[in-house]
């Protein structure tokens, strides 16, 4: 892997790539790719559908390339290190930049080790300097940090991108990217992992929300979760849920905030009973304002909101219900 090419990878929902879901990611490359020198192409594993020839025109991509096998239709993390390694063996791009979700855990690490790449997960911001050392600033000790990490030499390098972590940005003149067509040989791969069960997510996403309203274990029981939902539903929002609550069976983890969950960016993330551990900041903190109400008033999550209620949240969501209602 030694040219300046940066590639953008993407796979499953049929192919489809739906608005705002990899804009930032291309936006990203955009800027990546004008540092090195190279080209930005975006990599599917699937189809090529006429959202994506739009989304990557409007963001300057070069060239689409898409694979295409059986053993590609439903996700499987062995083919897919496989048919991403013959890809980069072929192109040898510098900078695979790859949304990060659990998927992505499976593969980003897997993919490196097979092409000799660095890798650096929950990255927040790539840059290239003067002379063309590539630098990858991520998210450590459960969002409480950041760290830089440095890429020696000349060494390409996969990137797991954050969710929301850069704000899209269309290029300036669009382009007609051209589709190239990459086969590869995955006859002898065979999954080492059967998935017995995938959870199902329906409906609006966390992660495109304007307004959540999460819930913790202040609400002291599964019951009162149902006066999240309820002031969630008032304000037009979503409502979303801290992992203790959701290890408890209270909620469905697709409700999950945090850095095992969901990382949102809206803008208001209301937290009624929520400390405000690092795990669930890494989820909510680029919120544009945040709303905390906890009985204790040294909570972390305090540390973080713009607007702070010290007071017990099952008297407090009642009348905040009935405000929004009226």
């Amino acid at each position: 892997m030694s040219s300046n090419e940066v590639v953008v990878v993407t796979w499953g929902r049929g192919g489809e790539a739906f608005a705002g879901e990899v804009d930032d990611i291309l936006t990203l490359g955009r800027g990546v790719a004008a540092a090195t020198g190279g080209a930005l192409n975006w990599l599917t594993l699937g189809p090529v559908s006429d959202t994506i020839r739009q989304t990557a025109g409007t963001y300057g991509v070069a060239n689409i390339d898409h694979i295409e096998d059986a053993k590609l239709a439903e996700f499987s993390a062995d083919a897919t290190v496989a048919a991403l390694a013959q890809y980069c063996e072929q192109h040898s791009p510098r900078v695979v930049l790859i949304a990060q979700g659990f998927d992505v855990r499976l593969v980003a690490p897997r993919l490196a080790a097979k092409v000799r790449a660095g890798v650096v997960m929950n990255a927040a911001a790539v840059e290239v300097d003067g002379g063309g050392k590539l630098s990858v600033t991520a998210s450590a000790y459960g969002g409480d940090t950041r760290a830089v990490y440095e890429i020696a030499g000349e060494r390409a390098c996969v990137v797991s991108v954050l969710a929301n972590a850069v704000l899209p940005e269309a290029a300036d003149a669009a382009t007609t990217p051209a589709v190239r067509d990459f086969a590869v040989d995955l006859a002898a791969v065979d999954e080492r992992i059967q998935v017995l069960e995938k959870p199902k997510a329906e409906g609006p996403r966390l992660d495109a929300a304007e307004i959540i309203v999460s819930g913790g274990r202040g609400l002291g029981d599964a019951a009162n979760y149902k006066l999240i939902e309820e002031l969630a539903e008032a304000l037009g929002g979503l409502p979303g849920a801290s992992r203790p609550i959701v290890d408890d069976g209270w909620v469905d983890s697709s409700h999950q905030v945090g850095l095992t969950g969901t990382i949102t960016r809206p803008g208001l993330y209301l937290a009624a009973g929520i400390s405000g551990a690092s795990q669930h900041m890494a989820g909510c903190s680029a919120a544009k304002t945040i709303v905390a109400i906890n009985t204790d008033s040294d909570a972390s999550i305090f540390r973080y909101a713009r607007f702070g209620v010290i007071g017990d949240c099952l008297e407090i969501l009642p009348e905040l219900i009935r405000a929004a209602k009226s």
